[in-house]
Order: C-alpha cells, then sequence, then structure tokens
C-alpha cells in the first residue's frame, strides 16, 4: 500500500510548527480496498535507515522514506489483540550505528481533561503533579511526560541531551483551548537534562521548564528530570506536632540563613558546603543557641548568586549549588527531628529578565503585563507576574503549596509584599495604571495574595506565611473572612527602623529621641508582629550592627546587647541574620564566609552567649511568649522618664501571676538605688543581666535579686530599688 499522506500533512512539520504531531506520526488504523492495516509513522531527520521491530517476535520490518526531510512509514497487518505502543522502532544512522526506541508516539495523553479544566480555572493545586517532567510508567515502558503551558506558541518540543537538542526529534502535542504542550518520551529517567523549544512568529525560544524540580548548576540553565518521590522522611513526630501547635501563643527565635555564605569548606573556602553538610552544622549550632526555627534566603533555583536567591527562574527547583533535591529534603528533615522549624523565602512579586526563564516565555507576555506600567518592576529591573491571569495566579498558589508537600516546609516567608499590593510602588505620576474603580491598590494581586493564604492554612495546617510588608495597609495579618490578607505574621519594619535610629544615637542624644523606643506600643497589637533584624540591616554600606552602634569599643558591644534585650523582651517573635549573634565586624558579603574567628574574643563570645541564653529565657518564660499580640501581656511601668533613658515594663503570660518585670538604660551612666514600681509585694530574682561578666559587662546588677518594699511608686502598690547597670538591661521575676 502506498502512504495514505499528503504533502501538506509534512510540510507542518517539518517548517516546526505543527499543534498536533500526533496526528500525523506514531500508530494510525488505516484501510484500502477493504483492508485493515496499521500505518506506523515516524519523523527520523536524521537516520539513514529505520524498521519496526514487533517485541513479540523481535522481527524487524523496514520502514520505507516516504519524504527526503526523513518521514519514515510501515504498513503492518491491523492488530486487536495488543496496545498500539507495543512496537520498537529501530533506527540506523549514516555511521551504520542502531538505536532501539519505543515511539514516543504511540502513547496516549497523561493530563486528562479535568487536570486542563482545572488549570485554566487556576484551582489546580496539585498542577506540579501534572505539568513539567513526571516520571510515570504506562504499562512496563518507563519514561518522562513532559507537559508546559504556552498558549501562544506556534510549536513546541522537548530537547534534550537524549536527542541531541533536536527541536524535530520530540515535538509535543497542544491541548486547545488550555495552551497546554504534552509528549511522553519513553526510556528517559532521572537526572535527564532537557529544555523546551518554542517558536513564536518565527522566532525559536529556548526555556528552561517552570515546573521543573531540578537545574544544572549555574551558569549552565537546562533544568534535569527528577523523582521527588524516592526519600524516605523521618519526621512524623514534628509534622504531627505542627498540625497542633498555634505558633502565635509559642516561642519563636528564627534565625535567618544565607546557606552559601553562613560557612564554607575550611580547606577550600571558594567551595559552597551541600546540604547535607550544612545539615549537621545548622542542627548543632541552632540547638546550642536555642533557635526555634531557621528561616531560608531563597533556595529555589536562580541564575545569578548576587541576587542572594530573591531573582528566582526556577519556582519549583531547590538550587542544585548545594546539591540534589533528596539533599534538601535530607536537610529538612535533620532539623524537623531536632525540633527546629524550616522557612523559606518566596518571591512571587517579581521574576527576571533571563532568557532561559519566564520572561516572554512562549514570545508573548505571559506570566507578565505586556504594559510595560503594570509589568515591569522599576526598582530591581524585573517582571510583575500578572496576576490577574488564572493559570499565572494558579503557577504560585501550587508553588506554595508544592513546597509545604514535597519539602515540608514549615512556613514561608512571601518577599516585598507591599511591592504587589499597590500599583504606583516606585511609580511617578503617570507611570502606572489605575484599578477599574480608579485607585492605586492591585486588586488582582490582593486576591491572589488572600487565595495563597487560605490554601496554605487550609491545606497544611501548622503551617506559617510571614509578610515583608512596610506600609500602614491594615489587617495583614488577620483572617480573610474578617477583612485581612490572611497571613499569620507581619514583619515589623516600623519597629526595627526606629530601634536602629534611636540606637545610632549618642547617649547623651538619646533623650531627645525617646519616643523612637515608646512609638511601637501604640501600634504593636496591630497585627501579629515578627521583630526582624534581618539580612537587609547588614548590606549595602549600611555596616553589620555592631558596627553602627555608637561608642568606644565597650560601649558598642554594650550597646549591641542591650538593643538585643530590648528586642527579645518586646511583644512580638524575634528573628535575627546569621552573624549578627557573635557580632560581627564586616556588613554581610554573600561571597565569603562569617567572620567565625572572631569567636576567640571574650566580647564576642559574651554576645554569642548573651543571645543563647536570651532565646532560652525565651522559651522557659511564658510572659515572654504567650501575649506576644495581647495588650494585656504588655504593661507600661515607666515609658516617660526621657531624662535617664530609662525603659520599665511587664510581661505577662496567659496567667496573669506569671509576669516579669523589665528595667533598660541607654545610657552609660550606672543608676543605683532606681526606684520602679511592681504590682505586688514578693522577692524579685534577677534572671537576666545584660551587663553580666558572663556577657564580658561590668556586671553591675542585682544578684541574686531584690525584695518589694512600701510604699509603692508608679502608681504600683510596691516597689523595688534596683541598680540599672550602664548601657543594660536587667530582668526580675517574682518569687513568692
Amino acid at each position: 500500500m502506498r502512504t495514505t499522506l499528503s504533502i501538506e500533512d509534512f510540510v507542518p512539520l517539518v517548517e516546526g510548527r505543527h499543534e498536533n504531531p500526533h496526528h500525523v506520526l506514531g500508530p494510525h488504523p488505516i484501510s484500502h480496498e477493504g483492508r485493515k492495516a496499521l500505518a506506523v509513522r515516524a519523523y527520523l531527520p536524521n537516520a539513514d535507515s529505520a524498521w519496526v521491530v514487533d517485541p513479540a517476535q523481535n522481527a524487524p520490518r523496514p520502514m520505507r522514506r516516504i519524504h527526503p526531510s526523513g518521514f519514515y512509514e510501515a504498513i503492518l497487518p491491523a492488530r486487536a489483540d495488543r496496545p498500539a505502543h507495543d512496537y520498537l522502532l529501530r533506527i540506523a544512522d549514516a555511521s551504520g550505528q542502531e538505536t532501539t526506541m519505543h515511539d514516543p508516539y504511540a502513547f496516549g495523553n497523561f493530563l486528562t481533561d479535568f487536570d486542563l479544566y482545572l488549570i485554566g480555572e487556576g484551582t489546580h493545586w496539585k498542577s506540579y503533579e501534572r505539568l513539567g517532567a513526571q516520571i510515570r510508567r504506562v504499562g512496563d515502558v518507563e519514561g518522562v511526560n513532559f507537559a508546559v503551558w504556552a498558549p501562544n506558541a506556534e510549536s513546541v518540543s522537548v530537547i534534550g541531551d537524549f536527542n541531541g537538542w533536536d527541536g524535530r526529534r520530540h515535538m509535543m502535542r497542544k491541548h486547545i483551548p488550555s495552551g497546554v504542550w504534552e509528549l511522553f518520551v519513553p526510556g528517559l529517567g532521572e537526572n535527564t537534562l532537557y529544555k523546551f523549544q518554542l517558536r513564536h512568529h518565527g522566532r525559536v525560544l529556548e526555556k528552561s521548564d517552570p515546573y521543573g524540580f531540578a537545574a544544572e548548576v549555574p551558569p549552565r540553565t537546562a533544568s534535569k528530570v527528577a523523582n521527588l518521590g524516592t526519600y524516605h522522611w523521618n519526621d512524623r513526630d514534628w509534622m504531627a506536632r505542627r498540625e497542633r501547635t498555634n505558633w502565635l501563643e509559642k516561642p519563636m527565635a528564627i534565625y535567618e540563613v544565607h546557606l552559601g555564605s553562613w560557612q564554607r569548606d575550611p580547606a577550600d573556602p571558594s567551595r559552597w558546603l551541600t546540604y547535607r553538610e550544612l545539615a549537621y552544622r545548622l542542627v548543632e549550632y541552632c540547638q546550642k543557641m536555642h533557635y526555634t526555627h531557621i528561616e531560608l534566603l531563597p533556595v529555589s533555583e536562580h541564575p545569578f548568586t548576587g541576587s542572594w536567591g530573591y531573582q528566582t527562574v526556577g519556582y519549583y527547583a531547590v538550587t542544585s549549588r548545594y546539591g540534589a533535591p533528596q539533599d534538601f529534603m535530607y536537610f529538612v528533615d535533620q532539623l524537623h527531628q531536632a525540633g527546629i522549624g524550616v522557612i523559606i523565602d518566596w518571591v512571587p512579586a517579581h521574576f527576571p529578565r533571563d532568557g532561559h526563564g519566564l520572561w516572554r516565555f512562549d514570545g508573548s507576555a505571559l506570566y507578565e503585563h505586556a504594559d510595560p506600567r503594570q509589568g515591569e518592576h522599576p526598582d530591581w529591573g524585573t517582571m510583575v507576574f500578572n496576576y490577574g491571569r488564572n493559570e499565572v495566579r494558579n503557577f504560585l498558589v501550587a508553588n506554595a503549596l508544592f513546597w509545604l508537600d514535597k519539602y515540608h516546609i514549615d512556613g514561608l516567608r512571601v518577599d516585598a509584599v507591599a511591592s504587589m499590593l499597590y500599583l504606583d510602588y516606585s511609580r511617578k505620576e503617570g507611570e502606572w495604571i489605575p484599578n477599574r474603580y480608579g485607585g492605586r491598590e492591585n486588586i488582582e494581586a490582593i486576591d491572589f495574595v488572600k487565595q495563597f493564604n487560605e490554601q496554605v492554612h487550609l491545606r497544611h495546617p501548622g503551617a506559617i506565611t510571614i509578610a515583608e510588608e512596610s506600609t500602614a495597609w491594615g489587617a495583614v495579618s488577620r483572617p480573610t473572612y474578617v477583612g485581612g490578607l490572611g497571613f499569620s505574621f507581619k514583619w515589623n519594619m516600623g519597629w526595627m527602623n526606629d530601634t536602629r535610629r534611636y540606637m545610632h544615637h549618642e547617649p547623651i542624644h538619646r533623650q531627645y529621641h525617646h519616643d523612637e523606643l515608646t512609638f511601637s506600643l501604640i501600634y504593636a497589637f496591630h497585627e501579629n508582629f515578627i521583630l526582624p533584624m534581618s539580612h537587609d540591616e547588614v548590606v549595602h554600606g549600611k555596616g553589620s550592627l555592631l558596627d553602627q552602634m555608637p561608642g568606644d569599643l565597650w560601649q558598642r558591644f554594650a550597646n549591641l546587647r542591650l538593643m538585643y534585650a530590648y528586642m527579645w523582651t518586646h511583644p512580638g517573635k524575634k528573628l535575627l541574620f546569621m552573624g549578627q549573634d557573635i557580632a560581627q565586624w564586616n556588613e554581610w558579603n554573600y561571597d565569603g564566609n562569617l567572620q567565625w574567628d572572631l569567636l576567640q574574643w571574650p566580647l564576642h563570645q559574651g554576645v554569642q552567649q548573651l543571645v543563647a541564653d536570651l532565646n532560652a529565657l525565651l522559651i522557659r518564660e511564658p510572659a515572654l511568649h504567650q501575649r506576644d499580640f495581647d495588650y494585656r501581656g504588655f504593661e507600661w511601668i515607666d515609658c516617660h522618664n526621657r531624662q535617664d533613658s530609662v525603659l520599665a515594663y511587664i510581661r505577662r503570660a496567659a496567667d496573669p501571676n506569671d509576669f516579669l518585670v523589665v528595667a533598660m538604660n541607654f545610657t552609660p551612666v550606672p543608676r543605683h538605688n532606681y526606684c520602679i514600681g511592681v504590682p505586688e509585694k514578693c522577692w524579685y530574682q534577677e534572671i537576666f543581666n545584660s551587663d553580666s561578666q558572663f556577657y564580658t559587662g561590668s556586671n553591675i546588677g542585682n544578684g541574686p535579686g531584690v525584695m518589694a518594699v512600701e510604699p509603692g511608686h508608679h502608681g504600683r502598690p510596691a516597689a523595688i530599688e534596683i541598680s540599672l547597670p550602664p548601657l543594660g538591661a536587667v530582668v526580675f521575676k517574682p518569687t513568692r
């Protein structure tokens, strides 16, 4: 029989613009003069000859070249007793080298109509188990199913080391109207390198997989097939406890870490440590320092190391700089077994313009807005997601759930939330487009943020979400059903800026800036705040926190210890960036190593011990964590003594009889016989003193404690006379 194809069937494939190569290639039932047969067709542009092989008989049947571009066809007897894909192709190139393989065009779809409907609707919350590169088995044939959303592409091929990066070899089928392209490639497995080749109006693009689970180490940009289901988790106890935990009432001391510069290989400082090497070291350090959580600067794949991870390309790929996906799973698992939570920074606000990434993915503005007034970020030279597009919103929400599902992440800190909420963020008049009501609020982004928070809390009880939001937007950390954005916590950027500004003043001038310390208590309970001293405070010429402190050497260290004591006794959860708990002198350098050698000096040892003791105090004392977001957990004793730069206040637990008295002196002058009012007449044990000799302070204090006497002071029924150390803080606990 002659071929039933016409030249019109060949041309779109040869020109690389066929939306459904399965219509031409693979097995096709045909009939001729009443006889039924099976036509097996293959496009093999590099083949010199080809055969169809029946696996049961191993009898090759030659294929006829029916077009000089490399189309081959064999007419076989019709068969109804076996699957359509039950044959092999044997190919010989010009050198005589033979290859035998299954025909990718003999296999049906992996994606169902329901999958495609949910993706189009924007509610396929496990789209990461359908799109991208999924290892699967069809009958007894193993391979990889590739699927990518690219509705405006004229054709899409999967290319890789398995086909010589030739876009003619594995062209994909388009599902209409969803715009998702799909192809099952038998014989592939883990670690296969691949990209998608897309054609759009004559242009050929090569893109990494938006849903790819792994990638090459930058600057290489190919995606890598990975199986995320092979790791055996050992954190069942942690996950069960997390589900029952209300973190609003629990102690949280977060250690913010950039994995590439926390520690390097001592033998080779240019080498990054692996996830597995870091796991042991970070567990040991966090346990020593009593941190309850770590927060990682973005670990999703990013091409430019100098972006610290905040310009993400591979949203579903853990960065290969430090190892494979299973290595990162091991990292999280070890921390969980040690009782330490893992939070990651997540960046749904913008993405970079790298050519292999999401930017103009199918040749059009797909993930971003076409109009630069909406789609380009003026501060960072990046692109803004189009939150009004269902598939884009699905991509991001599913990505958040992916990290919680596949990697057991405990929380997501969302970067740059303010830039998402406001259409005029960092834009001048005329550089932005108002919303449909004429306002500056990004309605689509607000809806996305709410949907993200609702799905995270619904599907992963005990997981937390954190907003880096620097404006006065209301109810950021309130549930969506009361009009909030739905975050668990919000970074208190106002407290951070006011506190750093106050500590920069010379002590003699602090009396004129007293309200910079006290102002935060006016709004402290409006949100569920985390108090951050993050990486942003020790970069871009700001210097380290120690370097920002005024005074001579002793005063700088005393000021730093005092600021930490104020931070740890102030309402709110705590976050400290790495290096600041050892009083690093240098500004943070992402391409270096922390100054661990400073710990040979007592002053630095003292700061490290102080932070460890503050964390232990935070965990041990319910008064410091149970009512962080309840006004009943804080009372001023004296907030008006600006002349002496002294603060005194009470922190209370859920049991109002469980309280602590805190007093602070922000000048280098010791204040003896200083009287403060207390709630009851009893013995007050001094349980913390930032001026202790154990922290290399001057050791002025009140050990072991003081007795309250009558009459009272500051409107309280009793009073204690204490010694306030210079640039120091003391904490007392009543002993009845």
